[in-house]
């Protein structure tokens, strides 16, 4: 298991070829734990940008509205999933 910025996360490889990332995010309010599918093979410091990414991305779409409406064409990310513990 490996510890960056409070974010320690294991890795899988995948009878599909995809790397399956687990972390757990310890230092918050709420501790939250997720996955992440990755179709490549990323370096320590490349998964936990992508992590950062993507719950980057989860807190500006908390205060967007405008993913209620068929206007943009809101995806959900189906690579990404987080839980609160």
């Amino acid at each position: 298991m490996r510890n960056l910025h409070n974010i320690s996360f294991t890795t899988k490889k995948l009878m599909s070829g995809n790397l399956q990332v687990k972390f757990h995010i310890q230092n918050a309010v709420k501790p939250y734990y997720g996955y992440l599918l990755v179709n490549q093979a990323l370096s320590d410091e490349e998964i936990m940008e992508e992590i950062k990414l993507r719950l980057n991305l989860r807190e500006q779409s908390k205060m967007d509205l405008l993913k209620f409406t068929f206007k943009n064409q809101w995806k959900d990310d189906h690579q990404f999933y987080l839980y609160s513990a």
